[in-house]
């Protein structure tokens, strides 16, 4: 039997949550962006600079990003132990995946906080 890697007790309900949760976050942003650009049709590359400037939107974005991070990893860890069986190939895939994670939430800490 495989067990939850996002939970201690192993029930896999917290993956189910983290799930529906990061779900929430990623749909709200991703109607706010959409929102935006729609209601400025005509925007320019500064109109765009001085909305990430605003702290709250990196908040919000950074949140987007640990979602879409949190989200991704569930799920494609269940796919892993459901759809690939050999113990090695499955390790090779998560730690590919890991690294890829990884590197995408520096980077876009990176990008958000010009750090």
């Amino acid at each position: 039997m495989v067990t939850s890697v996002t939970n201690f007790s192993r029930s896999g309900l917290s993956d189910w949550v983290l799930q529906r949760a990061s779900a929430v976050i990623l749909a709200t942003y991703s109607i706010f962006i959409v929102g935006y650009i729609l209601l400025n049709p005509d925007m320019s590359y500064a109109q765009w600079k001085e909305l990430f400037s605003c702290t709250s939107v990196r908040i919000y974005s950074l949140l987007a990003v640990l979602s879409l991070v949190a989200h991704s990893w569930v799920g494609l860890w269940t796919i892993a132990t459901d759809y690939i069986k050999p113990a090695k190939i499955r390790f090779v895939f998560n730690a590919a995946v890991i690294v890829t994670l990884f590197v995408f939430l520096v980077w876009s800490i990176e990008i958000l906080w010009g750090l």
